[in-house]
């Protein structure tokens, strides 16, 4: 009997498959950097020097009428790491328009995968820590993804993992990036001045309107964007700042508003590169190779040394952020994608196995850049903030560790149907299995 089940994670096509391998080979340089910067700034707060890190980390910069006299620290978190926000923005309107997430049918089990994974670690949080308001403000610190930090531990050990699970992992941690805005703009927005909204929504549509009527213009003249559209978008940046509202919510605003072509061809039959796809190959470099690094060296530099090491580490906001990343994402993300494909009569597609999902899983318990921010806006000072930190350094590291011995294992498994999948009979350069029917 013939099983019309549909398969899960989705094949995608072998356009996508391309796309999906290219992005994940920049994020996995952008992955390596952010560490090592990472590991620099905790060896430097934890050397001699310690003062002049912090001191480096606390010194302020810019002009304070327009409410622009920020630490450095606070410039990496509120402006750098906007460039980031913006990607994740044009990634998520791709991703809407011409990705997974366009068709409901394939896009209900990563979203339900995401929304477990932020559910169980955030509930985890809460019960570890009790009835505590100060202490429950960090409840979204362990729901986030570093799809960066992720990627790079992906690229090392799992070469030969399929594209259908790289793909899943893309989607899940694109709607964990969705969700953790969310979290962000309602959540973390306490002291709310509604003079500049105005200002930043017009901002904003001149923006879009630009952006939309002369998409093509843009495309052609690679300076006109940044003469233009980059300093429209810095007003908007700075409106939003000043309305209280969290800075990299306006990259992600300024993302979507960018046009996103849908496989559009050219009279010869090549494909036409859109305005998206020119940004996205601009900015993602200096995302990943400088904005996110720079969030990461200051934002990750916290006295582990000396007396109070224990009482950090002990701490219940430092318990519950680890039992957070390291046990409730993979549980979360396992337990929403089993109720989904039982709910929508879905399977395992491509000789996957749910200890594949376990191992996704664990490497999304590796919450590291937004997870930190959330750090940031949830604990500005005291003990907390040092134990939101400590823990959120450990817990992606346990979770690095172990989703790289149980992939590690399963890439091994997967070599030979790698191999078999890489054969081009015909010669027509497409893989054979991406011609076929299932």
């Amino acid at each position: 009997m013939t099983d019309t089940r549909r398969s899960f994670p989705a094949r995608g096509s072998y356009r996508e498959v391309r796309r999906i391998g290219t992005l994940l080979r920049k994020e996995s340089v952008g992955g390596i950097l952010l560490v090592v910067m990472a590991a620099i700034a905790l060896v430097w707060a934890n050397s001699p020097l310690a003062e002049s890190y912090f001191a480096l980390r606390d010194f302020e910069i810019g002009y304070e009428p327009w409410h622009l006299r920020l630490s450095l620290g606070a410039w990496a978190a509120d402006g750098l790491l906007a460039i980031f926000f913006f990607l994740v923005g044009l990634e998520l309107k791709r991703e809407f328009v011409v990705g997974d997430l366009r068709d409901r049918r394939t896009a209900i089990v990563p979203v339900a995968a995401a929304v477990g994974g932020v559910v169980v670690p955030a509930a985890i949080f809460v019960l570890v820590i009790g009835p505590d308001p100060e202490l429950l403000r960090g409840w979204a610190v362990p729901t986030a993804t570093d799809i960066a930090f992720a990627v790079a531990v992906l690229a090392i050990i799992g070469s030969h993992l399929p594209a259908r699970l790289r793909l899943f992992l893309l989607t899940l941690a694109v709607v964990d990036d969705l969700i953790a805005i969310g979290i962000i703009a309602i959540f973390y927005t306490d002291d709310l001045n509604p003079m500049p909204l105005p200002a930043a929504i017009l901002g904003l549509a001149l923006y879009a309107a630009l952006a939309q009527m002369r998409q093509g213009f843009f495309a052609r003249n690679r300076f006109a964007a940044w003469l233009i559209l980059l300093p429209i978008g810095v007003v908007v940046w700075a409106f939003v700042h000043a309305s209280g509202i969290h800075a990299t919510i306006a990259g992600v605003a300024l993302g979507f508003m960018i046009p996103v072509r849908s496989g559009e061809t050219d009279a010869d039959g090549v494909e036409r590169t859109g305005l998206a796809e020119e940004f996205e190959h601009r900015f993602r470099p200096l995302s990943a190779g400088f904005a996110v690094p720079v969030f990461a060296f200051f934002a990750a530099g916290v006295a582990v040394v000396g007396d109070g090491f224990v009482e950090t580490v002990t701490h219940p906001v430092a318990i519950a952020i680890v039992c957070g990343l390291v046990l409730g994402k993979p549980v979360g993300i396992v337990l929403a994608t089993w109720i989904a494909t039982k709910a929508t009569r879905s399977r395992l597609g491509g000789g996957l196995r749910w200890i594949d999902l376990v191992g996704v899983g664990m490497l999304a318990g590796i919450g590291f850049t937004v997870s930190l921010l959330v750090a940031e806006l949830s604990f500005p000072g005291g003990l907390e903030h040092d134990a939101a930190k400590v823990a959120i350094l450990l817990a992606s590291v346990l979770a690095a560790v172990g989703a790289s011995v149980l992939l590690g294992a399963r890439n091994r498994r997967y070599r030979a149907i790698a191999a078999q999948e890489s054969v081009d009979a015909d010669g027509d350069g497409v893989p054979d299995v991406y011609q076929r029917e299932e």
